[in-house]
This record gives structure tokens, sequence and C-alpha cells, in this order.
């Protein structure tokens, strides 16, 4: 407690109160440095010890530490003349192997305007999902289940916007301007894709089912973390609760925004089959036509096999931000 530090004509002088075996004493000692040090010690009190730091006045190597020689080193963090050598040698090695690896990569001379249009993009990806979700549950709260029939004739335009632009995602992991894989943003865009554009928006019978509000709403939930986590990742900032939320929030709105996509497609293949909308007659003896409804059937297979794909990317991603961190070695 209250230890008193000074420096006089290199000898340092410590008095402290201290609770010890013998209960609560006053401590004290004096160094005398074998050579010139800094009058003005550093010190720093933690709960086991007290860590005092002094500067030597010049940068030399001495023979001994203090003119007294009873004094143990903590060898743990000793070095000698030829151990700080090697440290620092490594250390200028280290340093030079960094400026060859940095001079070898070609700077950017877009990479401002690049991130630039990245932090646009989410942005306005983040408003856009953001006016569908708050949409949505203001009018769940004024309508209640009403809410869900006009869903599709309320939200579409917005919808529409949103997920046309998300299509530019394919392209931006395409030239490299995000690091995202391809085969996770290509299933994710065009399935979303086809069950707005083809399933919902072809279809007037599929527009005023219940089933339209939850993939609008799960989908915009998904989007609220994820616009955001990446707006803020291309400005070098990172919120950990964001974080959490975007590797964590997938787990149960992935698997319920896929149902809610199986059970429209499952809805839609009766109108299909009876309206034969997008069926392929072919020109050929016996008359085979290639029924859309099919095609509906297969897609279903291949929904549940992207959810799997894109379950794994994701638990990897969350394994990489939110496991635990390994630790160096020395």
């Amino acid at each position: 407690q209250n230890p008193d530090i000074t420096i006089t004509n290199n000898v340092l002088y410590f008095k402290a109160q201290g609770h010890g075996a013998k209960g609560d004493n006053i401590y004290e000692f004096q160094i005398d440095f074998l050579e010139p040090v800094e009058p003005k010690p550093l010190y720093k009190v933690t709960q086991r010890q007290l860590n005092i730091t002094v500067q030597k006045k010049e940068s030399s190597w001495w023979e001994w530490l203090t003119k007294q020689e009873k004094l143990c080193p903590d060898f743990d963090r000793w070095l000698d003349e030829s151990d700080a050598e090697l440290e620092l040698r490594e250390k200028e090695e280290e340093k030079i192997n960094k400026m060859k690896i940095e001079s070898r990569v070609p700077k950017d001379p877009f990479k401002h305007l690049k991130k630039g249009y990245l932090v646009i993009y989410n942005l306005v990806q983040f408003l856009g999902y953001s006016w569908i979700f708050v949409n949505m549950t203001v009018r769940l709260f004024i309508l209640g289940k009403d809410s869900f029939y006009d869903t599709f004739h309320t939200i579409a335009d917005m919808m529409f916007f949103c997920q046309t632009l998300a299509l530019m995602e394919i392209l931006n992991s395409l030239i490299g301007l995000v690091r995202s894989p391809i085969i996770p943003a290509v299933i994710q865009a065009f399935g979303r894709t086809f069950i707005l554009f083809v399933v919902l928006g072809s279809l007037e019978e599929m527009q005023s089912k219940a089933v339209v509000f939850f993939i609008f709403y799960f989908w915009s939930i998904i989007e609220l973390f994820r616009y955001p986590f990446y707006m803020l990742s291309c400005i070098g900032i990172e919120w950990k609760p964001l974080t959490w939320l975007r590797y964590s929030s997938w787990i149960p709105l992935y698997p319920l925004g896929s149902l809610a996509e199986a059970v429209a497609v499952v809805q839609s293949i009766p109108i299909f089959s009876e309206t034969g909308k997008f069926s392929l007659a072919l020109p050929n003896p016996l008359n085979v036509t290639i029924q859309f409804s099919f095609l509906l059937q297969v897609y279903l297979i291949a929904l549940f096999l992207g959810l799997f794909i894109n379950f794994r990317h994701l638990y990897k991603q969350r394994r990489k931000h939110l496991g635990p961190k390994k630790r160096k070695m020395k």
C-alpha cells in the first residue's frame, strides 16, 4: 500500500506498507545501481507483487546490475548480451521479410473507391431490409393476422429492389471485391430470386397466401445483422454484439426461412400443374411435355442441399469469428 519510490544519486529507495506472514508491516530497501540510471522510475502495483521499471541513462551492457552482490535476478526474464543480439537480429530479419512481402504486393489505386462502393452497397441493402422489417412489424401489430394476406402487394416492390441488387454479391465475389466464396453466394442469390420472381411473382394465386409473410420476415431479419456487419468491416470496425448476432442468428433463421420457401414451392406445384405455366412441350411423336411442377419437385431437393452447403460454410465462419482464440506458444 502507498509505495514511496525515489532514485537519488543512482540509489533506489523503496518504502511501503504491506501485509505479510507477520501481519501489517512497513517494508523498505534500497538498491545502489552500478551505473547511472534515470531518476524517475515507473511502477505498477498488482494483487501479488509490485513491478518497478528503472531506465538506464545510456544503452550499454553492465557487468552487474548493482553494487550489492546479493541480488537474485529473475532468470526467466534474464537476457545476456548474446541472447539480446540474437533477439534483435530475429526482429530485424522479420521486419525485412515483412517489407519484402509488402513490396511484392502491388498497391491498388482503386482501394478507397472499392471500399466506398462496398460501404454504400451494404448501407443501401441495410436500409432497404430495415424498411421491410419495420413496415411488416408495424402492420402485424396493427392488423394482426390480416397483414399476412396482403404482404406481397405491400412489400414486394422493395423486396424486388433489394433482391435484384443482391445479385451484385455474386459479381463482387467473382471479381475479388470480397473474400466470400462464390458457391454460397450463388446458392442464396439465385434461390431467393427463384422464389421471389418465379414462385411468388408469376402466380397471383400465391401472392395472397400467408407463407409470403414468413418468407419476407425471415429474409429481412437475417439481413438486418448481415449487412451492417459487412458495412462496419469495410471500415475496420468490429462491434462484438453485432458479430455474435451475425454468426448466431442464422442458426434458427436459415432453417425457418428454408422451410417457409419449401412450403411456398409445395403450395405452388398444384397451381403450376393446373395452369401449365412454364411447362415445355417438345415437338416429338410421343408428345412429351416437361411439366414445370416436376422441376419444382427437383428444386425442393436442391433447396435443402443448398441449405446444407450454406450451413457448413456459416458454421466454419462462426468457429473462425466466435470460436476459442488459439494462444501462441513462446
